[in-house]
Order: C-alpha cells, then structure tokens, then sequence
C-alpha cells in the first residue's frame, strides 16, 4: 500500500503547532488589507488583524488557484505519496474547485497516484474536527479510500454554531440588509449563524444580548450532539478569549467534555465575520 498524507487549506484554523506536530502540510489562502496582501497563518498576528479591522480597515480574502494548488500537491505526488485533500467548503470559495482542477491534471501526470479531494462543506475549525478524526482514522491504520469514505458520510454532520458581535461585517459580505445591521447594532441583536447543508453560512435565529447569544450556540451543540460520542469540542474566536472560556466552561458543564480546543479565528475567515465572533464545533445528529 502506498503512503499517504492528508492535507487542508489554512481555513482549517488549527494552530500551526497542532498541524506542524501532525506533519499536516497547509496550502494557505491570502487576503489584502491596507493595499498589503498578507498569507493566511503567518501574516498579521490575530491582535494586530482585528484590531485593524475594528479601526475600520477593510479585508479583502483570496481563493487558491489551481497553479498554486499543484504547486502544493506536487511534490508529495513525485514523492510517490497519495493524497486526501480536505477542503474548505466550497459554499464559501472556488478553492476547493482549483484543489480539484490540480488533482485531475496530475492524475495525467503522474497516472499511478491516487489525489482525492474532499469539499467538506466545512469552514473553520469544522474542517478542522474533520481533519481530527480523519487523522486518528489513519493512526488507526485505515486506509487513505477509507478515511475518505468516512469523512464524505460524516462531513454534513460537523456542526458549526456561531455568532458574531458586530452585524457590519456580515452585511459588507451580503450576509443582512444594511438596514438590519444598524437596527440589530442599536438594539444589541446577536445573529445566531450555523453552516447549512450547501456549505453556506446562514442566520437562523438572533438572541438579544451577548450572554443569550453564547448561550445559545451551546445550547445548540447540546441538541445535535445527542447520541453521539464527541471526543473533542472546538472553539474558535475573534480576539474575544474571555467569551470563549465562557463558553468552553458551558460546554463542560452541559455536554461533560473537557477535552475542548479553542483558537482563534484565521484572518481569512475572520475577514467575513470580524472581531468578537465565536463558535462551537461538535459532530452532531445533523446542522
């Protein structure tokens, strides 16, 4: 059997010691802010990014193309390693699309390689608990057809629940009107986000306070986790750790899991929902 690695986009939103220590290799994804264009994962620190951004600086995000995907994957192909690409959803970017152009052109290339590329339809650290268990499937000795076969019949049951602290940067994405984005910032209204089927990002509900808000997207967790076995929670955060431990503390206190990652938000992501986002990841019964 040939070796294979698993690799993902930097929308994984991992720490980089988590992945360099799982020999994960990152094909990052690149945004502009300030006329600088930065690589995502070792550019701008988290504090130096949002708090441009809370300054109103604007971030602007750009997708893979399928020449820096090849240029990626290459290597470990002429290396006579397989790979399985995780990709970020492509609900929410044309990467995994480019991910997919690279592997068909090196499947000519190089006809005794085997390049699987996943749309995870994930975003954040819910490719990221993809990746978790995709790894420990390997540690387990599955082979690469199987961790891909499971991550294709378990994808859709990463559960994302977010919500953001400022609505502005959902409506410069064309997330609300910009009528709701005044109107839910004088009334303090909190959207609640969670990752639909599609790989979109949608508004589900919103909670009038910040307290209720991450509440809820715990109370959520608790819903669609019932029945299953989560080893692991993730919890990601814009520049906001006080409201992250206040939500890892409710988890451990409503779902008894104390194994919980938390880590900031990338700056790609973090483009889209700004500072003081925060979200809960688990697998769950469905989104």
């Amino acid at each position: 059997m040939r070796e294979f690695i698993i690799t993902v986009n930097s929308t994984v939103d991992l720490p980089k010691e988590w992945l360099e220590e799982r020999h994960v290799p990152v094909l990052p994804l690149k945004y502009t802010i300030d006329g600088e264009t930065y690589t995502d994962m070792s550019g701008l620190t988290a504090k130096e990014f949002f708090q441009k951004l809370r300054e109103g600086h604007m971030s602007v995000t750009s997708q893979i193309n399928p020449e820096e995907a090849r240029e990626m994957l290459e290597p470990f192909v002429k290396e006579g390693k397989d790979v399985l690409h995780l990709g970020f959803s492509s609900g929410l970017s044309g990467t995994c699309n480019s991910m997919r152009i690279a592997a068909e052109e090196l499947a000519e290339d190089y006809p005794e390689a085997k390049i699987i590329v996943i749309d995870t339809l994930c975003a954040c650290l819910g490719e990221g608990l993809l990746l978790y268990y995709a790894l420990k499937l390997k540690e387990e000795g599955k082979t690469i057809d199987e961790i891909a076969k499971w991550a294709e019949e378990n994808k859709l049951h990463v559960c994302h629940n977010v919500t953001v602290d400022d609505l502005n940067h959902l409506q410069r994405g064309g997330r609300i009107s910009k009528a709701a984005a005044v109107l839910g910032t004088l009334v303090q209204v909190k959207p609640i986000i969670h990752m639909d089927n599609n790989g979109k990002l949608q508004v589900i509900a919103k909670e009038r306070g910040r307290k209720k808000s991450l509440n809820k997207i715990v109370d959520m967790a608790v819903e669609q986790s019932k029945g299953w076995e989560n080893e692991i929670i993730m919890i990601t955060h814009g520049d906001c750790l006080k409201d992250a431990e206040y939500v890892a503390g409710r988890v451990r206190e409503k779902m008894g899991i104390e194994n919980i990652l938390i880590n900031n938000i990338g700056t790609v992501i973090g483009s889209h929902t700004g500072p003081g986002v925060v979200a809960v990841f688990c697998m769950g019964n469905e989104r």
